[in-house]
């Protein structure tokens, strides 16, 4: 009979190939060592099997417990701090009222399978800590906080604000899939990525106590001009949230790519005829402006009444507004023509109700050294006729009616000739210079434009007696 020969676990053996010697045994790798006397434990004892199972449930606690461990540790908000670009997220999330949860209750979805697919995702981001720490962090749109993230703490049924003053049906926007994030996109981070105050030069400036100057409560709240910019699109037939690109700020590559091509665009135009295109693009450039100012003031007029439109959702203030005060300084009668001198001494106090900038949705570009010169102080108003003058020509609100003629001002051929004794002092004139020049405008002035384009010396071409008033 042949040689007796026996299987192994993973191949055959006999005794040729069976390392007897004890050189044999040194010459094998401690994986085979280790399977060796894996092998030659005896089964069969039940304490060897206990031992089994023993060391069987240690290592599940060590491996399972260690992952647990790590799982935690990531999900931490300390742990995002640890990262010299995550210093402006992190100190507005401190600073916020979000300040008790963790960053992953609003950044991952629910559940398990979310939790561990967002970790292997987020292994390019410390690719990117280590290979070149990127100019700004911007929310992507594959990460944009769910609705799923906020009902875990916040009711759908709200129907007022905390302050109670703004009616807002928040189920109703939820059933028609509108992200959260399009209304509260900076109730956490204060819309700094939008502001263009967390880029890498200005991360060395966000401590603790710097963040309290930065972070506004007007870019914590709701934005009114987010609010007014939808309503206006859902009455245009459009569903302007279904574009993600709508409700989280632009990728800073994305934007330097439009830069780009924006300019080598502006290349070809001008080296195919340049006057005539330059001429072009500053007429649809003007065009745009007054189709935007014109925009802006047409909604204005359906917010204070003045204009209505049968539209899916009222542009009315007190649609949205449960307290819609009107100061009983407004209810004079004459106070159209008269407002004029409680505008100088109180302009501050105008500005909160009539400033335009509260109704767009854009946020201007800021600069942080200047924020944190000025703190979140207040500066004092100082009445300057100046300021007012300005406000009135720039400002959408004062537009809306110091473009049309005043009706005190009567007809044209009878104002024509009797205005002199409505401007005789320096006071009477200093109202007319709201809406008119003294001088002819100059085409590249910086000035507020006036409203309208007839001023003094058009008429009076040798100027007036007194060329102070």
């Amino acid at each position: 009979m042949g040689r007796v020969r026996k299987v192994a676990f993973w191949g055959k053996k006999n005794k040729e190939n069976n390392p007897d010697t004890r050189e044999e045994r040194k010459k094998a790798g401690p994986i085979c060592r280790l399977w060796q006397k894996f092998r030659n434990i005896d089964w069969k004892n039940p304490v060897n099997r206990w031992k089994l199972l023993f060391v069987s449930l240690i290592g599940c606690i060590v491996i399972f417990g260690g992952g647990y461990g790590v799982l935690s540790f990531t999900n931490s908000p300390s742990f995002c701090s640890s990262c010299h670009e995550m210093e402006p997220e992190y100190s507005t999330f401190t600073a916020s009222a979000h300040n008790q949860i963790s960053c992953v209750q609003c950044h991952i979805k629910p559940g398990f399978t979310n939790m561990i697919t967002h970790k292997m995702k987020s292994m390019k981001e410390v690719y990117y800590h280590v290979t070149g720490v990127p100019k700004q962090i911007v929310q992507t749109e594959e990460e944009a906080v769910s609705n799923e993230n906020c009902l875990q703490c916040h009711s759908k049924n709200r129907l007022v604000t905390a302050s109670g003053d703004l009616k807002v049906n928040h189920k109703q926007h939820i059933e028609k899939d509108i992200p959260c994030v399009t209304c509260h996109a900076g109730v956490v981070h204060a819309k700094i990525a939008g502001r263009g105050i967390n880029v890498e030069e200005a991360r060395g400036e966000w401590t603790k106590e710097n963040a309290e100057k930065l972070i506004e409560k007007k870019y914590l709240r709701p934005n009114m001009g987010t609010c007014i910019d939808c309503h206006d699109k859902v009455n245009n037939g459009e569903e302007p949230w279904k574009d993600v690109a709508y409700i989280v700020p632009p990728k800073p590559e994305e934007l330097e790519k439009k830069l780009e091509e924006n300019k080598q665009e502006a290349v070809k135009d001008i080296s195919a005829e340049a006057t005539t295109e330059a001429t072009t693009e500053g007429e649809k450039t003007e065009a745009a402006s007054l189709e935007h100012e014109q925009k802006t003031q047409d909604i204005i007029l359906q917010a204070i009444g003045k204009q209505k439109k049968n539209v899916k959702i009222s542009m009315e203030c007190k649609t949205c507004h449960k307290q819609t005060v009107i100061p009983k300084t407004h209810k004079k009668v004459d106070w159209n023509q008269n407002h004029g001198q409680t505008a100088v001494q109180q302009l501050d106090k105008c500005m909160n109700c009539h400033q335009d900038s509260k109704w767009v949705r854009e946020i201007p570009k800021e600069d942080i050294i200047s924020l944190l010169k000025m703190g979140n102080q207040k500066i004092k108003y100082t009445p300057n006729l100046t300021l007012a003058k300005d406000q009135a020509r720039t400002n959408k609100f004062c537009a809306a009616c110091h473009a049309d003629r005043p009706d005190g001002h009567g007809e044209s051929n009878q104002w024509l000739t009797g205005h002199a004794s409505k401007a005789k002092t320096s006071d009477q004139k200093a109202e007319c210079f709201v809406c008119h020049d003294q001088d002819k405008p100059k085409a590249d002035s910086t000035a507020a434009k006036a409203p309208t384009d007839v001023y003094c010396k058009y008429c009076h071409r040798t100027g007036f007696k007194d060329d102070k008033n």
